[in-house]
């Protein structure tokens, strides 16, 4: 197949993928109202459209701290593929030892701040406007 005809079918492909949100929402007279109807059948609380400062901080923090994890356990992964790849070299492996170590007490200091933060806000709750009762999005 040439060069081309390949290049046009991945971009057919691809403003088809991109469009098919709107043909589905299109049917819909409001799509928030969709996805706030999909939020309840989830099992959501959509009520509390009006957050306090003390939520918006906390789920900042959390996302925040979800994004470090992520990071963390990727350095793992490659830090994993780097060793296995060494192909028995005392210093690559080493340096991949290293960087998994590193990695790990990364990790257990992000799980630390985030048990840390939810005891905080969770203690809060009633404080900040976030409800109390120990649920940290105060849902």
């Amino acid at each position: 197949m040439p060069k081309k005809i390949k290049s046009l079918l991945i971009l057919a492909c691809l403003v088809g993928v991109l469009l098919l949100p709107y043909f589905v929402f299109a049917a819909q007279e409001n799509p928030l109202d969709v996805l706030k109807n999909f939020g309840v059948g989830a099992g959501y609380n959509t009520a509390n459209s009006s957050q306090g400062l003390g939520i918006i901080i906390a789920q900042v923090i959390t996302a925040f701290l979800g994004l470090l994890g992520i990071i963390f356990v990727i350095l793992i992964i490659m830090a994993g593929y780097k060793w296995m790849t060494a192909g028995g070299s005392a210093e690559d492996v080493k340096k991949a030892q290293d960087t998994i170590k590193r990695a790990i007490i990364g990790l257990i200091i992000v799980f630390a701040a985030y048990a840390i933060t939810y005891f905080v806000f969770s203690s809060l709750g009633s404080g900040i406007g976030g409800g109390g009762g120990g649920d940290l999005y105060g849902l």
